[in-house]
């Protein structure tokens, strides 16, 4: 399987995909501010402890970088995670699964707002395609809610979770070199320290539950797959076969996300999930098709 670039980069999905529904079967099991402090604790621990000498080697230039790695992670790890974990609690991992289909997107319009990046009819068309899809599920299939600002509040969070993350996406376009694991720590670092004062707004408002047997399991699960495994695996994808081509990969995300939670959860399938899912996917696709159509027609 480490030599199978299409294997990888599937599982790699499907372990992202499966941080929605860890997040949802994590409700009345461990708070998600809780949560998301001990994932992103641990996960540096880990990476110290893996990556030191690595991190020895690059320290001059995280320390340089400092400020913009703890603000990058802080952004792209604690706020998106605190985001979805907390949306699990009023909306689906259905949902949830198909609206970060929406990121891609996302990353294309910040880069353009950040950096100029020119924007075609297509790749816009890709854009509308994708928001509707987007606003099809947060409105559970009626969309003049929200004229009416009716949108369910778990929804109107993985709005903002995916805006977050697509900031960060397209802003590590400025991050320095560094061994993927010393990036990792340099995030995870921001990650833990953004999440404390969270963690400690959920305590002050009695929020908190301590893991039970079950908060564990889920504990566990998220540590190994979507933050350690996932990150493996896909950076060794895209070291096969390239960052463009294994960036089309994480339109299954909403895919795998949307059959776990049928599947694990139980949750139903609507009609308006199907619709959604069709315009959130058509719309990446129709930017990516453009995107690398005049890449292609640069080259030759």
């Amino acid at each position: 399987m480490k030599q199978n670039p299409y294997l990888l980069l599937a599982a790699a999905t499907l372990f992202w995909a499966g941080n929605s529904v860890a997040g949802k079967m994590a409700v009345g099991h461990v708070s998600p501010m809780f949560l998301n402090a001990i994932r992103w604790g641990i996960v540096l621990v880990v990476l110290a402890v893996a990556g030191r000498r690595e991190i020895m080697a690059d320290w001059p230039v995280i320390r340089q970088h400092r400020w913009y790695l703890l603000a990058m992670g802080a952004i792209g790890f604690t706020i998106f995670s605190a985001a979805l974990y907390s949306a699990l609690l009023y909306t689906s991992a259905t949902n949830a699964s198909i609206e970060q289909g929406g990121i891609p997107l996302l990353v294309f319009i910040f880069s353009y707002l950040l950096y100029g990046t020119r924007t075609t009819l297509a790749q816009f068309g890709g854009f509308v395609l994708s928001f509707a899809g987007i606003i099809l599920t947060a409105t559970h299939g009626e969309p003049e809610r929200i004229l009416q600002l009716d949108v369910n509040f778990g929804d109107a969070l993985m709005i903002i979770a995916i805006l977050t993350y697509g900031f960060y996406t397209a802003a590590l376009r400025r991050k320095p070199q560094l061994h993927w694991m010393s990036l990792m720590a340099a995030l995870c670092a921001g990650a833990f320290i953004s999440a404390l004062p969270l963690l400690w707004a959920e305590m002050a408002a009695g929020a908190l539950i301590l893991p039970d047997a079950t908060g564990w399991a889920i504990i566990a699960y998220v540590l190994l797959f979507p933050s350690l495994l996932s990150q493996i695996f896909y950076i060794r994808g895209v070291e096969i076969i390239g960052g463009n081509r294994a960036g089309l990969f994480i339109n299954l995300l909403p895919v795998w996300g949307a059959l776990l939670a049928v599947v694990i959860l139980g949750e139903e399938f609507q009609a308006y999930h199907a619709i959604a899912l069709v315009l959130v996917l058509s719309g990446v696709l129709v930017a990516e098709w453009d995107g690398r159509r005049r890449a292609s027609g640069a080259r030759t």
